[in-house]
């Protein structure tokens, strides 16, 4: 039996990943954070995410609410994720984490702290992303260079980070696939009189608007056609489906960062 602690329980990613590891035989949650000063702090995590009581009662404290568990899974804000790194590396506890929109700087801590400690680090733990990253690569390689790449992505106008960590991700898997450095052919936004495309760019645009879980769309311009790879995601179960993945696939690994890649075996 797995034992889990999950971190942002009452958010809207929290509340689907409460659901579906409630449902797995598997696995047992032991734990659940909020932010200081939730509402939902000291109600009951089953009871929150519509499960019923499961005797998990939600706290600020991850210390705690992490004492007896295997795995904390993570879906917060970077700053916070941090924080929690560094007590899984205190702790000697597993991580899955889904968490979006950190700094370079941020990213390079956490590959530091994730040397310590087993932990699934992923922009978007849905199988059918996972495996557009790696068709955005092959095709990109196939392509080649004579083919424009632009990548739309839509979210929810409450996300608080652009492009969305999936976009960022397919970008770096388009430049794979070329032989790029992605950080030196991105174009993040185009205004004014900027002139002529260039030769050597990826481009990544965002839309905000509605209830929007997510939508991204990778397009390849060739002279005469186009070709779009699209994933659309309708609900964040699938989202919440590959968490509990990721937590039955890490909990016994070794120290290290790894991606739902390697959970998927892709």
């Amino acid at each position: 039996m797995v034992k889990v602690a999950v971190t942002g329980a009452a958010g809207r990613m929290g509340l689907r990943i409460l659901h579906f590891l409630n449902q797995a035989q598997d696995i047992n949650i032991v734990g659940a954070t909020e932010a200081p000063g939730h509402s939902a702090i000291g109600s009951d995590a089953g009871t929150v995410s519509g499960e019923g009581e499961i005797g998990v009662a939600i706290t600020s404290d991850l210390s705690q609410a992490s004492a007896d568990a295997d795995v904390i899974v993570d879906f917060t804000s970077p700053s916070a994720t941090l924080k929690n790194a560094e007590l899984a590396k205190s702790a000697g506890k597993s991580m899955v984490i889904g968490t979006t929109g950190f700094t370079d700087e941020e990213r390079d801590r956490l590959n530091e702290l994730a040397e310590s400690f087993p932990c699934v680090f992923a922009p978007n733990m849905s199988i059918g992303v996972n495996v557009m990253f790696e068709i955005t690569k092959k095709l990109a390689s196939i392509l080649g260079d004579e083919y424009d790449i632009e990548i739309v992505e839509a979210h929810h106008k409450l996300k608080a980070d652009s492009p969305s960590g999936t976009a960022l991700r397919l970008g770096e898997a388009a430049a794979e696939g070329l032989g790029w450095d992605f950080q030196n052919t991105a174009r993040f936004e185009r205004h004014g009189r900027i002139g002529e495309r260039g030769d050597k760019e990826i481009g990544l645009q965002s839309v905000r608007g509605g209830d929007t879980v997510g939508e991204h769309t990778v397009m390849f311009f060739g002279d005469g056609e186009r070709l779009e790879l699209t994933h659309r995601a309708t609900n964040r179960d699938n989202f919440a489906k590959g968490v509990v993945r990721a937590v039955r696939w890490i909990y016994d690994k070794s120290p290290g960062l790894y991606t739902m890649k390697d959970v998927l075996e892709l």
